[in-house]
């Protein structure tokens, strides 16, 4: 075998390509610590404006391996090697993934459109998908609540940021409603002003809006009175039990019946 055919060979190619393959591999360094700092820099941004924590971080790492594949396609080519293939496989590639991970991606996109626009933040009292509970953690992938009664709830963003979310905390106060029947012999304007002066007597009732006693129906044995308290989010079960407890003592000393089923038995 002539030898020195092939060394001489090997000897002009590495002459040949030597530059380009240096070029490459500065490329690589220096694009990679490149992409690093620009991922915290952006980083730093987000969390001045006030950007959720796991949104920063995710943004983060989506920059820096955005800009790790662009280097490396970058760093391929200076020493000669097609990239119009590889980036059509790695584009069917990803989206054979795409189509097997649709629901892992339906709550990524979810995840993101809730730290976006913010419908809640963590310790928000929500309802959503049929549960209730604070807000303990919202992640990129799924929302994490805490029930009343101290259940763990755990919702996927994808269907949580599709359906219908209600925030209890978002304004800051509460209606609590309550409704109270008492008997048709009993006095309105009486009852009106002892379920008033319960709410007026009771500390954690907001003053601003105002509590409401109305007359909401004539049942078919009671006179129900719809009483309308206003209460901070969390006040409002310690207001809710409360007003029901100190009504049914206040109506009693009033001696005001409150009305509970008859059965008549008629004979012959």
């Amino acid at each position: 075998m002539n030898y020195q055919k092939y060394l001489d060979l090997s000897i002009s190619f590495i002459e040949k390509h030597t530059l380009n393959v240096v070029t490459a591999i500065l490329i690589l360094i220096i694009g990679l610590w490149l992409s690093k700092k620009i991922a915290k820099i952006a980083q730093k941004i987000l969390a001045k404006r006030g950007v959720e924590l796991t949104l920063q971080k995710f943004l983060g790492d989506l920059i820096s391996w955005t800009l790790k594949i662009l280097v490396f396609i970058t760093s391929i080519t200076q020493v000669g090697v097609e990239t119009t293939s590889f980036i059509a496989i790695l584009g069917a590639a990803g989206l054979a993934v795409g189509l097997a991970l649709q629901g892992t991606l339906a709550n990524f996109a979810g995840g993101a459109l809730i730290m976006f626009f913010k419908p809640f933040k963590v310790g928000d009292l929500i309802e959503a998908q049929g549960e209730l509970g604070v807000v303990k953690e919202i992640q990129i992938f799924v929302t994490k609540l805490t029930s009343p009664q101290n259940r763990l709830i755990i919702i996927p963003n994808g269907t949580l940021s599709n359906g219908n979310i209600t925030n209890y905390t978002a304004e800051g106060k509460l209606r609590v409603d309550l409704t109270f029947g008492v008997g048709y012999d009993s006095d309105i304007k009486q009852t009106k002003e002892v379920l008033m002066q319960v709410m007026l007597n009771n500390p954690n009732i907001l003053k601003d809006p105002a509590p409401s006693v109305n007359v909401s129906e004539l049942a078919d044995s009671s006179i129900n009175f719809a009483v309308r308290p206003w209460a901070t989010t969390a006040n409002y079960w310690s207001v809710y039990y409360s007003v029901i407890e100190e009504c049914k003592y206040a109506l009693d000393k009033a001696n005001i019946e409150i009305p509970y089923p008859h059965v008549v038995e008629i004979k012959k």
